[in-house]
């Protein structure tokens, strides 16, 4: 089976070719960074639009590049949510209406589904079961893996997403959007031990995150301080090492609950050089591995949702010619195919 797949779901614009022996055939990107700078985020309106303007031409190009015509493709994946409403419909209404004009099926994909199974793209994939960290400017969660669908939420956040912090600490510090990226490159420079920030929620047993506070007692420690080079290093380095802390220890935690001796590591934070660093040297020290996609996978691409795709089109299921898109959609409601 080769299918084509299409993501949306905020301010990417993605196109990917996956074949189901020949593996991905080509992959495009298209970030809209740059129209949603002024903003400091992402306008949603105004990523619609960008969308509408985008796909088409990316799926002309990775059609090329793939070297493949749309009577040689079985189906079509979307992302059907969660995510921007707006910015799923419009990739939602393409991908319908492209399966029906090639009479093929067409099969809504789980965002969140698509990065968990980011790390099968790689050539030795993780094996079932394995407890994930999916970590990004929206989400916070370890989910127990046993399988293609068979998911459960171990523990998640309480407010705000680990990428978030990062994304408001840099604000807070004047970087440049996005923040997350800009923030881990200065922390670098920073001084160990110039900061000291909470680690919430690691003084108590669970899996559940809060990230919060550790926003409020950044916006405190600089908010009377003339924001030079040196102390927006030094914050960026104490503010990494306390996320990276908290969400290395929630991890590690999951694992023992879990009997399992895996984890795969995925969303846009999982490409934070500190993070893997840390979580490889800790696994490492009690006989477990962690697996990660390759950084192009962490961030939203329609590789990730082809997979996805590709494994539930296989078991047989696909939508009706309905069009939808959902902004909220609880990951484990999904069927198993395990």
């Amino acid at each position: 089976m080769r299918i084509l797949a299409l993501e949306s779901s905020c301010d990417e614009s993605a196109v990917a070719v996956l074949d189901a022996d020949g593996g991905l055939l080509a992959h495009e990107v298209f970030s809209q960074i740059e129209l949603h700078r002024l903003y400091g985020g992402v306008v949603p309106e105004l990523a619609s639009r960008d969308h509408v303007q985008r796909l088409l031409p990316l799926l002309r190009q990775v059609l090329t590049r793939a070297g493949t015509t749309p009577a040689e493709l079985d189906a079509v994946a979307y992302t059907a949510g969660p995510g921007l409403v707006g910015a799923l419909l419009t990739g939602a209404a393409l991908a319908r209406s492209l399966a029906f004009a090639w009479g093929v099926p067409a099969l809504g994909v789980h965002h969140l589904e698509g990065h968990l199974l980011a790390p099968l793209l790689e050539a030795e994939p993780p094996p079932f079961p394995h407890v994930a960290l999916l970590v990004s400017g929206g989400h916070t969660l370890l989910i127990e893996v046993r399988g293609i669908g068979a998911y459960r939420v171990l523990g998640q956040t309480r407010d705000d997403a680990a990428g978030e912090a990062f994304d408001k600490t840099a604000k807070l510090l004047g970087l440049p959007y996005p923040g997350g990226p800009a923030l881990a490159q200065i922390a670098a420079q920073g001084r160990a031990g110039a900061f000291e920030f909470p680690r919430p929620m690691l003084d108590r047993p669970g899996l559940e995150f809060s990230f919060s506070g550790l926003k409020t007692a950044v916006l405190h420690a600089v908010r009377d301080q003339v924001l030079d080079d040196r102390l927006r290093a030094d914050v960026a380095r104490a503010v990494q090492e306390a996320i990276v802390e908290c969400l290395c220890v929630k991890a590690t935690r999951a694992l023992e609950q879990t009997d399992c001796q895996v984890l795969t590591v995925s969303g846009g934070v999982g490409a934070n050089r500190q993070l893997r660093a840390t979580l490889s040297r800790v696994l490492a020290g009690r006989g477990a591995r962690a697996y990660y996609p390759r950084p192009e996978f962490c961030t939203d691409n329609a590789a990730m949702i082809a997979v996805a795709g590709l494994a539930r089109l296989q078991a047989g299921q696909h939508d009706d010619l309905a069009i939808g898109a959902r902004a909220q959609w609880p990951l484990d409601t999904l069927e198993s195919i395990a």
